[in-house]
């Protein structure tokens, strides 16, 4: 038995797209807006015949589970435990009975969570100082608390509890949900007398609490806590206040990442959606992961104190490392994010818009507090900023910013360079660079133009002696490599075989690209498709040619004699390519 089989015979892709986008019939497919971006003619396209999606705003496609993959900012594991749950399977009956026992368990949690959160809702609407302190000292609407499931834990100490064991859960299973505690004896609630702020994974399914302290006359009793490791919550992969931002993440192209959960919820009540927050804990690999899946710019705004430069200066590699764009926003002195917003929600908006490059923040910060004209000035900024940039992953950006601080500084290069343990930098990358800076919208522009090329060289046999300049890293995919490959190997062919065994191995690749030709360039004359292949021929060379030359131009700020040679040589092959082959 096959899960992903069984799972797309119960429901159909239509069906589960649509409730994400509003689809209307046309023809054998189904049309609706594209959720990736603010669009005001339909561009997604659903095929039930071929069971794929494809977006032509962002070059995006596939089949239902990334769609949920997409949608949900999940692994293929998450849709498919998620669409086995819409189709009503058990998982777990397609692997060993230690997974099925686990998933069992997995599911009591939830539902003790669950009805723990609703619990502690009922427990607000009666409380009168919770009620004032959300409703007028945080100024927070009743949609908003709604919204994010605000509660209140009664201070007796073994309310929920009670309540949890009387719905028939056990008390094992309240200590595996974080829930309750035992002191000796005596079972207790986790949490008492506190303001609850529910954990919610991507999907909106209660995982933890964050519970803040209501009333501030014990010094020793700390303000937060936070539901301990479980088997839902992991608080270095937790993303809060994801499940109801991924939507303004994806549209808006950028996420806004704040420190605390109740600045997330200010931030979502003066409209600004696309603000998610670390909960309390440092900001980790996991989480920008979590955040690439919907954009790859991602905004900090942590508070203008030592431990948020110390927070910035750690996530400045991390970002690099998972290919993020990282700015810098800069809230007022004196100030978070939830005291702006109320204040002035339109200043808030209007920072967020313009962030500043993370590394360039951080040499503007330590430029003012230490004295960059003294000698001693000029080692200390040199060093603290190189211990960071050093750390980068790419030595051509390391590169970058290594000329940039000799440049402040107004010292040689290899001065600068000698911190980073490196000597002059020889990097030359024949591959498509791996782009940094909001890459999105950029990235999508490249899909696209890679996949119709080589839609119309699969479909039209008669083109394919267009893919002759065409090199494998001049492609985004491995799958458009492989198929850049298969189309060389079936050059001079008359007729084209879709149930080649290279092609069945691509899969939904190659069923987006023909639904791409039959929406595109069914309809079109030869005369006409042979001069759209041209044109997107030479489009992906002259898009090759200029990231190439970004490379070489960063390669040779450091480059010695020798190299600046072969990177010149290689300048000059690129023009003979850009040249042979402009237009066509």
């Amino acid at each position: 038995m096959d899960a992903v089989e069984d799972i797309k015979q119960r429901l159909s892709i239509e069906d589960v797209i649509s409730q994400y986008v509003e689809l209307k019939r046309a023809g054998r497919n189904f049309r609706g807006l594209s959720p990736f971006g603010n669009e005001k003619t339909p561009s997604f396209m659903v095929s039930p015949e071929k069971q794929i999606w494809h977006d032509f705003s962002s070059g995006r496609g596939g089949n239902m589970f990334s769609f949920v993959m997409e949608m949900e900012g999940v692994d293929f594991k998450g849709a498919l435990e998620l669409l086995a749950r819409k189709a009503g399977i058990d998982l777990g009956q397609y692997r060993g009975s230690n997974y099925g026992e686990r998933t069992k368990q997995k599911e009591r949690l939830y539902q003790a969570l669950d009805l723990a959160a609703k619990f502690y809702q009922v427990q607000f609407t009666k409380h009168r100082q919770a009620l004032d302190y959300i409703l007028k000292q945080r100024r927070f609407t009743k949609a908003i608390a709604l919204e994010f499931r605000i509660g209140y834990s009664p201070n007796t100490g073994t309310a929920l509890t009670k309540f949890l064991l009387g719905k028939g859960f056990s008390l094992d299973e309240l200590k595996k949900a974080g829930l309750s505690t035992q002191r000796y004896s005596t079972p207790n609630d986790m949490f008492r007398g506190r303001i609850m702020i529910p954990l919610m994974d991507n999907v909106g399914r209660v995982i933890g609490f964050t519970a803040r302290l209501l009333d501030d006359d014990d010094p020793n009793a700390p303000k937060y806590i936070n539901t301990p490791q479980t088997l839902l919550y992991d608080k270095s992969r937790h993303v809060y206040g994801l499940h109801l931002a991924k939507e303004a993440i994806r549209i808006k192209d950028y996420a806004v990442l704040v420190e605390g959960n109740l600045d997330v919820i200010a931030s979502h009540q003066a409209g600004v959606k696309q603000t998610v927050a670390t909960a309390g804990t440092a900001l980790t690999e996991s989480h920008l992961k979590a955040l690439a899946r919907f954009t790859h710019d991602v905004r900090l705004a942590f508070d203008q104190d030592k431990a948020g430069l110390a927070a910035t200066e750690r996530a400045i590699p991390i970002a690099s490392k998972v290919e993020v764009s990282l700015g810098i926003v800069s809230v007022p002195a004196g100030k978070d994010p939830d005291e702006l917003v109320k204040k002035d929600p339109k200043a808030w908006e209007q920072i967020i818009e313009k962030p500043q490059d993370a590394v360039d923040w951080l040499m503007e910060r330590y430029a003012k507090e230490l004295d960059i004209t003294t000698a001693k000035g000029k080692r200390e900024f040199s060093s603290v900023i190189m211990k960071t940039v050093g750390q980068l992953p790419d030595k051509v950006e390391q590169d970058h910013y290594a000329t940039r601080v000799a440049e402040l500084l107004n010292i040689a290069p290899d001065a600068v360079r000698s911190k980073l343990g490196q000597k002059t930098s020889t990097v030359l990358r024949k591959s498509v660079p791996q782009e940094t800076g909001a890459p999105s919208k950029r990235r999508a522009e490249q899909l696209k133009l890679q996949n119709h090329f080589l839609s119309l060289c699969l479909m039209r046999p008669e083109l394919r002696d267009y893919i002759s300049p065409i090199t494998p890293d001049m492609l985004h995919e491995e799958p458009a490599r492989k198929l850049l490959a298969h189309l060389r190997a079936e050059q001079g062919v008359e007729v084209v075989d879709l149930t080649a065994a290279p092609l069945q191995a691509l899969g939904d690749y190659v069923n987006i690209l023909v639904f791409q030709f039959e929406q595109l360039y069914k309809g079109l004359e030869p005369l006409e498709l042979r001069y759209e292949t041209a044109r997107l021929q030479a489009r992906l060379i002259e898009q090759y040619v200029k990231n190439q030359k970004l490379t070489l131009a960063e390669a040779m700020r450091s480059a010695d004699e020798a190299t600046t040679d072969q990177l010149l040589t290689r300048a000059k092959e690129l023009d003979v390519l850009l040249k042979g082959h402009h237009g066509g």
